[in-house]
């Protein structure tokens, strides 16, 4: 059942190609004098992204075809494919006579009545009925090769050029890694603010107290015993930011649930998982997570915000969404930081945040 589907559908692929053939050769025909409009390629590049549809090509991965591509070569491509359609019609059209004189063959057969001016005998038929299927095989191989030929000139023409795009890959990569080597220096100067401008403050603080609690004034032994539970609350909170230890044991939505309980703004967790993604992918989600959360409360003036975490596609989705001012520039340091942390993994990161709000930070991290 699944292979006969498979056929008809390749059939009608190819008939439909058969037919869009026509009407490509009629507006190439009719645009040829206003090749230098920008409308042309415009209208050039939604055909092609038809019949990429047609041939079910995926659209991300046709660099000709996207949004504002300056090239011609979807005009190409349309020029290149008029004749492969025209092929394809011919086949279909082979079939169609082929299919149309087999049964007017029996028809004939079996009434008894004579087809094209003799009358068919059991040996004709069987011998008909051979050549027939011979012939059948090889106009369905000819279908198979003209879709194939189709999806084929589709991914030469339209599709990168194979250099172009390994030297595009190797510039991306020596750009992520120059990025991770930036996030980590700025990771590394924020360890080092958050210790010197509040731990090592308390603690100086607290050996103030400490001091003049030894000279007889018992009552601020209080006052650093305080100074101490907090001083812990901060160190804990600068060794969470490093790395959450959590993580490791108790997973990305346990980890996530400690990020809403730290905060000063209520925190909604909902974490869709089946199963643990690979510990880079949960670190990568729980920093994206605890930056925003982070954001959201000091600089947006948020009183909600809500966190989604879900499978999608051999992904890690990450959402996060909050009730704030807006205004959050992606080029921020600790947004700009999340956005080469996910690049590292090859993700990606996408922040809206209109004047007014509401922010929306989106996290894609690939699992493979």
């Amino acid at each position: 059942m699944r292979v006969a589907a498979d056929g008809l559908r390749l059939l009608g692929a190819v008939t439909l190609g058969a037919l869009t053939a026509v009407l490509e050769l009629a507006f190439l025909v009719l645009t040829l004098p206003f090749l230098g409009n920008p409308n042309v390629g415009v209208s050039a590049r939604r055909l092609a992204r038809l019949e990429a549809r047609r041939l079910r090509l995926d659209l991300s991965a046709l660099e000709a075809l996207r949004p504002g591509a300056r090239d011609a070569r979807a005009g190409g491509y349309l020029a290149a494919r008029v004749p492969v359609g025209v092929l394809g019609g011919l086949v279909i059209a082979l079939l169609a006579f082929g299919l149309v004189t087999g049964v007017r063959l029996v028809v004939a057969w079996t009434q008894g009545e004579p087809f094209d001016g003799m009358r068919p005998s059991a040996p004709l038929v069987a011998y008909l009925s051979v050549g027939g299927i011979v012939l059948l095989f090889l106009v369905l191989s000819g279908v198979v090769g003209v879709h194939a030929l189709e999806r084929r000139l589709a991914l030469r023409l339209l599709a990168p050029d194979p250099t172009e795009a390994l030297e595009r890959r190797i510039a991306e990569l020596a750009e992520s890694r120059a990025g991770i080597v930036a996030a980590v220096d700025s990771e590394r100067r924020r360890i080092e603010r958050d210790l010197h401008d509040g731990l090592q403050q308390r603690l100086v603080a607290l050996s103030m107290l400490v001091g003049r609690a030894r000279r007889g004034r018992s009552e601020l032994l209080e006052q650093a015993h305080q100074e101490a539970q907090q001083a812990l609350a901060e160190l804990r909170e600068v060794a969470w930011r490093v790395y959450p230890s959590g993580l490791d044991t108790l997973g990305l939505g346990e980890a996530l649930a400690g990020v809403a309980e730290r905060s000063s703004v209520p925190v909604t967790v909902e974490c869709r998982l089946t199963r643990r993604p690979p510990m880079a992918v949960e670190t990568a989600a729980y920093f994206v997570v605890c930056e925003a959360v982070t954001n959201a409360a000091k600089h947006a003036g948020a009183s909600r915000i809500a966190v989604e975490v879900a499978e999608q596609d051999a992904a890690v989705v990450v959402h996060v969404r909050d009730d704030g001012r807006g205004g959050a520039s992606p080029a921020g340091g600790g947004l700009s930081g999340l956005a080469r942390r996910v690049a590292a993994l090859d993700g990606r990161f996408e922040v809206r945040s209109p004047q007014g709000g509401p922010t929306a930070i989106t996290a894609v991290l690939p699992c493979g």
